[in-house]
């Protein structure tokens, strides 16, 4: 093992890394809050600056992906829908399948330069996540408790104030409501008989009432669907953890790119067209089961320096007086400073345990883990 490989295994290494991560975090939401003051002077300019901040803070955790573990992403997709890719505003919708999948969105959101204004339709919980739930909140991201009758003007009214966002958007959904587990599978596939609905093998049965909500309020901004079907090679099943050791993953996204206007305008008609969509996805993902690979033409987007210079920044700033602040505690031989200092990393290393513990499948939300009392 080479000493680079054997420092991604270390803790403190860790520590240091979530550390630069949650420290300039609290920075960024600090200053976030501070352009406020811009909101009613010019929305536009607050908006622009917000995507840059927030940027600042993804691409620390990109850089993970991309240059820490090493981790590859392949697309296939056709050439003529890569070369839209950055240049429109779209809804993207993925399959919910693995603790990393939104790290692999945000790696392709930041080689195609979207990611500070890429958003989300997230669950209400989020919000309250210290970093995360703080920097979508300063970004507009629409938020939802995932009742309908709750959520039906809360979202319409989020989704119509990005109807004049200014730079371009990846607006993601995760059609599915929850990330797939056995048990989700098998009560949604008894909702599905129960409706009539064709059984799906690798997905849970589409929400349709997001989707179909979503390209209601954003027909006429955004100019296309992204279908993205995500898969690993050698069967793997990645984690933020696997990713923080340095293990390097090889993940595949199938691209499909569908223009707005071919998507029905009748909600009814479009809900279907949504359920045929992930019947056509189960099929990508046989196919990918048992071929190791997806259909189209092969593209790797490379990657950019700018998310491992921004967390050289970052940790530049940081790590320099943290460790003449630790030095000093250590060189004054006060066991209460040392043991204040030894509590305070203590707490740090649960902090960052905690944020990563959002991301784990095992840890996720019971939504889903029942059957619906009545249809969407």
């Amino acid at each position: 093992m080479g000493l680079i490989a054997f420092l991604k295994t270390q803790f403190i290494v860790h520590l240091l890394i979530g550390f630069v991560f949650v420290v300039s975090g609290l920075i960024i939401n600090f200053v976030q809050l501070c352009t406020l003051i811009l909101w009613p002077i010019n929305k536009q300019f607050y908006r622009r600056v917000n995507c840059r901040l927030a940027y600042s803070l993804w691409s620390q955790l990109v850089m993970l992906l991309e240059w820490w573990s090493g981790t590859e992403c392949t697309l296939f997709s056709d050439q003529a829908t890569v070369d839209t890719f950055g240049k429109e505003h779209v809804i993207i919708i993925l399959n919910h399948n693995f603790e990393i999948d939104f790290l692999c969105g945000w790696t392709m959101t930041e080689r195609f330069g979207v990611l500070g204004s890429s958003k989300v339709l997230a669950k209400k919980e989020l919000l309250y996540v210290p970093l995360i739930g703080w920097t979508w909140y300063f970004l507009e991201i629409v938020f939802c408790k995932r009742k309908w009758e709750e959520d039906r003007d809360t979202v319409i009214e989020g989704l119509k104030r990005l109807s004049d966002y200014p730079e371009y958007m990846w607006f993601l959904l995760y059609c599915e409501g929850t990330r797939f587990t056995e048990t989700k599978h098998r009560i949604s596939m008894e909702v599905a008989e129960s409706k009539g609905l064709p059984k799906l093998k690798y997905h849970l049965l589409p929400r349709t009432k997001g989707f179909t909500t979503a390209v209601q309020c954003l027909r006429g901004t955004v100019s296309a669907v992204y279908d993205v079907t995500l898969n690993f090679r050698g069967n793997k099943n990645p984690s933020l953890l696997g990713i923080l050791y340095g293990k390097k993953y090889e993940a595949d996204m199938c691209v499909r790119r569908f223009p707005l206007e071919d998507i029905p305008v009748d909600e009814k008609e479009a809900a279907n067209w949504l359920h045929k969509l992930y019947q056509e996805k189960d099929a990508l993902q046989e196919m990918y089961n048992k071929e190791g690979i997806f259909p189209g033409h092969q593209f790797k987007p490379p990657r950019r320096p700018w998310t491992l210079l921004n967390f050289l920044f970052w940790a530049t700033v940081l790590l320099s007086p943290l460790f003449t602040f630790g030095f000093g505690i250590f060189a004054s031989g006060s066991p209460l400073l040392i043991l204040a200092f030894l509590g305070f990393v203590g707490a740090a290393s649960f902090g960052v345990r905690r944020l990563i513990g959002v991301t784990e499948i095992e840890k996720g939300s019971s939504y889903g883990n029942q059957e619906f009392k009545k249809k969407e």
